[in-house]
């Protein structure tokens, strides 16, 4: 163990917020703020409660170094067979318990090929362009193979930022914004209070993309309910037309126990969508896509499709298809294979075609009692698991 890393016993605690994206499932976490400065959004239940602070730059800095000192002690020692499972395992039992968080992310993050970073938490860009330089510096200076920095952020955070910051932060190596777009109408995103409105997203999500970095859209299928599903498809098609985002990511909505929209839903004033409702919205969407080359990604469980992703124009046909297949089905078949996709069963449309998949989808449709009245029911409590 490094001099360095010894003086910073009992001085440094090293810290990681609760959430990432999927696709920063191999990354290494750095948490430059901890909660949501906004959290008032009706469907997330993630920080409500949490109070919101800033971590400072230094603090930052020292848990790179911190996850520095155990890479390299882990790369001496990768030769000699300290990688496998029971070594680590002896390793990490041996360390001062303000060292293990670290080690843990140190290991895990070189099993992942050391390529790329997450700035957590809710909205890491409410630090400061001043704060983030410092520690983007210091990140590649001790990092200097790292191929990708990503954070999330707010629309109503980004339009705070002037076009010469934005691009000296993606200039210093942060290549990747991810937002929650949530909707493009003004009327949903009113209604859940996103703290946001359409022009506002266009706005940001054109800066980001004019500073450089790649643009990742968040969009939640049935956020407007069954009043606002139509508006909710096709004023967030307008949107994603105007910014031309480099991924769409498809996020479901589910309603989470405690949250406000849960408790709008108890009361009679949110009216959800069915999944046949929520597939008819994500047609609608997709076929108001238009003059954008954005790729359409479906990487969360909560999806009904995993398979729901291409690349625009030219992989439009074929997930308007997929969602037409759905929408085909029989009665049986679409329960079958909601019951299927919220268990695991399956991952996709094709699924169905796999027997022993089918199999195992109408034994749980069986013994759950799955029928076409109660599958919206049982399949919205299989969802919480997933939030």
């Amino acid at each position: 163990m490094t001099q360095q890393h010894q003086n910073q016993r009992g001085r440094h605690c090293f810290e990681q917020g609760p959430i990432r994206p999927p696709s920063e499932a191999g990354s290494l976490l750095l948490r430059v703020s901890r909660n949501c400065p906004w959290n008032r959004c009706t469907f997330c239940p993630l920080y409500k409660g949490e109070k919101f602070s800033l971590r400072s730059a230094a603090e930052v800095m020292a848990d790179v170094d911190a996850v520095a000192c155990h890479v390299k002690s882990l790369q001496q020692g990768e030769g000699k067979g300290l990688l496998s499972p029971s070594l680590l395992r002896q390793w990490h039992e041996r360390l001062p318990k303000a060292e293990r968080a670290s080690f843990r992310a140190a290991v895990h993050w070189l099993q992942n090929g050391l390529r790329s970073v997450f700035l957590q938490d809710a909205d890491a860009l409410v630090a400061g362009a001043t704060e983030l330089l410092t520690v983007l510096e210091h990140l590649r200076r001790v990092f200097p193979q790292i191929e990708r920095v990503t954070c999330y952020s707010r629309s109503a955070t980004v339009v705070r930022y002037n076009p010469v910051e934005l691009q000296a932060l993606c200039g210093a190596g942060l290549s990747r914004l991810h937002l929650g777009l949530e909707s493009g109408s003004d009327k949903v995103l009113h209604k859940v209070r996103k703290g946001a409105s359409q022009a506002l997203h266009i706005q940001a999500g054109q800066m980001v993309r004019k500073a450089g970095m790649e643009l990742s859209l968040y969009v939640m299928p049935g956020l407007g309910g069954r009043g606002l599903s139509a508006e909710h498809a096709r004023q967030t098609a307008a949107a994603l037309n105007r910014i031309n985002p480099h991924y769409i990511r498809l996020r479901t909505l589910a309603v989470p126990d405690g949250t406000p929209l849960a408790n709008e839903l108890a009361a009679g004033q949110f009216d959800p969508c069915s999944a046949v409702e929520i597939v008819r919205e994500m047609l609608l969407l997709i076929e108001s896509l238009h003059g954008i080359d954005s790729a359409v990604v479906s990487d969360h469980a909560l999806n009904l499709f995993e398979d729901l992703q291409g690349k625009l124009p030219g992989d439009k046909e074929r997930m308007v298809a997929l969602l037409r297949s759905f929408l085909n089905l029989n009665e049986e078949q679409r329960t079958l294979y909601q019951l299927g996709r919220r268990t695991g069963c399956f991952r996709g449309m094709g699924d169905m075609q796999e027997p022993t998949r089918l199999a195992e989808a109408e034994r749980l449709s069986r013994q759950l009692g799955v029928t076409p009245d109660n599958v919206e029911e049982i399949c919205a409590a299989l969802m919480k698991r997933y939030i």
